[in-house]
């Protein structure tokens, strides 16, 4: 399925937009400290003057209501599509060098594929769940070694990691797309933050729903 960059025709200033947000407090780590003075809406503007690698999206939930799931073809390529359009949204934000995007971060791992796991097939089932306790921030092994080793070769810290996309119906009949997403401090090995981040809704299934993702995503880093 080819997605287009639809961007500059979309509105990011939906009120529904950032609704399902969840945010987690991390014990340490530059996002807690830093972005307590962030502008209003924006928990990880910290983020912005940092090298980050940004995962592959993993998972797409099936067996939603709306029926969508079972409507967008090839997973992997339906992800990819999400994957093109938050590199697209992030890049246009101002971090086109300074950041590792998916597209990146798959070619390092081919480079060096006797060091590190391939960036789709990551154990990360773990992360698919809201976490509640700080116990459960903790990324355990395997997971806390591949991001360690994948981040490292990247010189980076911190991995943003888009970990499952699903769909729910609202209330009066429309559907949206939701992004969980989870930044990882590598070397704690601790999840700092994690958000579900909510699309515009739209009548149908869309590429305009990723779109609108990427965007929502790219707004709570830095302004357009």
């Amino acid at each position: 399925m080819a997605f287009s960059y639809l961007r500059n025709r979309l509105s990011m200033k939906s009120g529904v937009a950032f609704a399902a947000l969840l945010a987690i407090a991390s014990c340490g780590g530059a996002p807690r400290n830093q972005t307590q003075s962030a502008p209003p809406g924006r928990p990880l503007a910290a983020l912005a003057g940092q090298r980050v690698v940004v995962i592959p999206v993993h998972y797409l939930r099936g067996g939603d209501s709306l029926g969508w799931g079972a409507q967008t073809g090839a997973t992997r390529e339906y992800l990819g599509g999400l994957d093109d359009e938050i590199a697209f949204a992030l890049k246009e934000r101002g971090f086109q060098t300074a950041w590792a995007f998916p597209e990146e971060v798959k070619r390092t791992a081919r480079r060096n594929s006797a060091y590190v796991s391939d960036p789709h097939s990551l154990a990360a089932e773990g992360l698919r769940g809201l976490l509640r306790t700080e116990k459960d921030r903790r990324v355990l092994d395997p997971l806390a070694t591949q991001i360690r080793s994948l981040v490292g070769l990247l010189d980076a810290r911190f991995a943003l990691f888009p970990v499952e996309v699903r769909f729910e119906k609202t209330p009066n009949g429309s559907g949206v797309a939701l992004l969980r997403i989870v930044l990882i401090d590598a070397r704690a090995s601790e999840v700092t933050w994690q958000a579900d981040i909510m699309s515009d809704p739209s009548p149908t299934l869309s590429p305009a729903l990723l779109a609108s993702l990427a965007g929502h995503l790219a707004d709570l880093i830095a302004a357009p």
